[in-house]
């Protein structure tokens, strides 16, 4: 299996628990893996037959921002429900990190896999 990845990616959005929370923008760091077979795009230098990270990477930005949620882990569900329907992945690893809920902290989050490896 190929991983086509997107790491670091920041994206400002209103998610959190607490009413203050949900008055302000925060920031998100996604980090994704997604499994897939890249032979085809290889092959004949074509974007087409693989994943584009540039889209993915608005497709998130998107979502994050269309509803607002409380926790990281509906953010989380939901953006790998997505994209495991849409696109031709096969497994992914997701992290989001919210590097400004503890302070104590660099960053807290969740990390999901969802599909399979095989």
């Amino acid at each position: 299996m190929d991983i086509v990845f997107i790491e670091g990616l920041h994206v400002q959005t209103t998610i959190g628990y607490y009413q203050w929370e949900k008055e302000i923008k925060q920031l998100l760091i996604f980090d994704l893996q997604m499994g897939t077979d890249i032979r085809a795009a290889a092959d004949n230098d074509e974007l087409a037959k693989t994943i584009d990270y540039a889209e993915i990477s608005t497709l998130i930005a998107e979502f994050a921002n269309a509803k607002v949620v409380d926790l990281l882990e509906t953010l989380a569900e939901g953006l790998a429900a997505k994209l495991l329907a849409e696109y031709p992945i096969k497994w992914l690893k997701l992290k989001i990190s919210k590097p400004q809920a503890v302070s104590e902290a660099q960053a807290v989050g969740v990390i999901i896999e969802r599909g399979s490896r095989t």
